[in-house]
């Protein structure tokens, strides 16, 4: 019969020990817990040759695009940056997809990004920036300051003036 009680103590105890309080639990996105660029790995078009964090220019303005080659809302916004790229020429954007290189290639051809030497397209082959980010709508625009602080998340189509006006150039 001791044993039983003790038996029953002890789980008793450790369930207590182990159980999690829900409101501990921090849910926020991990961009928002971790508000630096983070570490990552992308395939640059239209080489392949590897591109990380420690390839960004230092205090440069930092705006992350994760998109989708087929996505209209994608393409759109990506016009809208061309139109407005001389206004980013002190910052470096970075356009991210995870889909395969054949389409990232095509879409890196029709909109030249080759002609824009402040734009890096690569591939995310890790799938890291949509789980990261907790991507739910494309395009997904993620803005940082000259120190690398995040400043701000824009979903869907943006006018390129909003993303100015958070990196605080026009």
């Amino acid at each position: 019969m001791k044993y039983l009680l003790f038996l029953f103590s002890a789980i008793l105890i450790s369930h207590s020990g182990f159980s999690q309080n829900v409101d501990s639990i921090d849910n926020r996105p991990i961009y928002i817990r971790f508000p630096s660029i983070p570490e990552f790995t992308i395939y640059k078009a239209p080489d392949s040759t590897a591109f990380t964090r420690e390839d960004l220019h230092k205090r440069k303005a930092t705006v992350i695009m994760v998109f989708s080659p087929d996505c209209g809302h994608c393409q759109n916004e990506t016009n809208m940056l061309i139109k407005n790229i001389n206004r980013f020429k002190n910052t470096q954007i970075i356009m991210v997809t995870y889909l395969p290189y054949s389409e990232m290639m095509k879409f890196y051809s029709i909109y030249k990004i080759a002609n824009y030497p402040q734009i890096t397209m690569g591939r995310d082959t890790k799938y890291f920036f949509p789980i990261f980010f907790k991507i739910q709508n494309l395009p997904s625009i993620f803005v940082y300051d000259k120190k690398g602080n995040f400043k701000q998340k824009f979903e869907g189509d943006v006018n390129p003036e909003k993303i100015l006006e958070e990196l605080q150039l026009n």
